[in-house]
């Protein structure tokens, strides 16, 4: 009798082993992993396939990448050219795979093509994929992956219904925090970028971004000119670069400006951090241009 309760014991706890056994998850990059781990929390393992510091526009994945993915449950997809490639053959690898498109809802924009003027028809533009860099767009993503996770593991669907909502809370807090430290700056102030990262956080709190790469091109020497004479117009002060872009052209315009390099990764899994820090620097900047 007393050997069959142990094995009862143990069957028990080794079924509640294998309910509480955490699912597979691939995501694109670093910063999806924050969203699906605030949404997830311990019932997620996460593999990221663009890693911070290389370049999404790019990424081929890695065959150690391709091992986890084929062990995942649900693939988290937010619209980067490169999973119009990889995505079919991720599914072919994978027919258990369940993808989500968690830019699903949203309203892209068309890669913003501004240096000081517009050029050609945006009807042509690429559509721009930093929908990760804006707080309100972050809660139809966080609302997408939700669904995904119930979908998948319908047995946890209430803790992440529970997470959901405390993120969402804090999506909000981020969001008035990040408005009212904009209201001393000028509505419209112009901010120049080198990697065109930055257009929804800008469409969001009032700004206007300026880039000099577009689409992974440096500017040629007539456009080069024309990113200067118009930053100078407008009394720019800080250039924002990521760490996956080269300086030398940043630099070169941040001489012609008499300007300092920020350098600000739109990819790390740090999220908040990443757009407080862009949020303190413009407020910084905002203040020496008005000196």
């Amino acid at each position: 009798m007393r050997l069959f309760f142990i094995s009862a014991v143990f069957c028990l706890l080794a079924g509640a082993c294998i309910a509480a056994e955490p699912i597979q998850i691939t995501v694109s990059i670093p910063p999806q992993k924050y969203f699906v781990e605030k949404i997830g929390g311990s019932r997620v393992r996460i593999t990221v396939m663009a890693p911070a510091g290389g370049c999404a526009e790019t990424y081929e994945p890695k065959p150690q990448q391709m091992t986890a993915l084929s062990q995942s449950r649900i693939y988290f997809a937010i619209g980067f050219p490169f999973e119009d490639v990889w995505l079919p053959r991720f599914a072919a690898a994978n027919p258990r795979l369940l993808i989500c498109r968690t830019d699903e809802g949203i309203k892209k924009l068309a890669m913003d093509a501004h240096r000081g003027h517009e050029h050609g028809d945006k009807k042509d533009k690429m559509l721009d994929p930093h929908i990760w860099l804006s707080p309100p767009l972050a809660r139809v993503q966080a609302k997408n992956i939700l669904k995904a996770l119930q979908s998948a593991d319908a047995a946890s669907s209430g803790t992440y219904q529970r997470n959901f909502e405390i993120f969402v809370a804090e999506l909000a807090k981020l969001d008035a925090t990040i408005r009212e430290s904009f209201k001393g700056v000028k509505k419209g102030s112009v901010f120049l970028a080198m990697h065109p990262s930055w257009q929804y956080f800008a469409e969001e709190y009032g700004l206007k971004q300026m880039v000099i790469e577009i689409e992974g091109r440096e500017p040629k020497p007539k456009e080069m000119m024309e990113i200067i004479q118009t930053a100078k117009e407008h009394r720019i002060k800080i250039i924002y670069t990521p760490p996956q872009t080269s300086l030398r052209t940043v630099e070169t315009v941040a001489k012609a400006l008499d300007a300092r390099v920020a350098v600000i990764d739109h990819l790390s899994e740090d999220w908040e951090k990443t757009l407080l820090l862009f949020r303190d620097s413009i407020v910084q900047s905002s203040k020496q241009s008005a000196e």
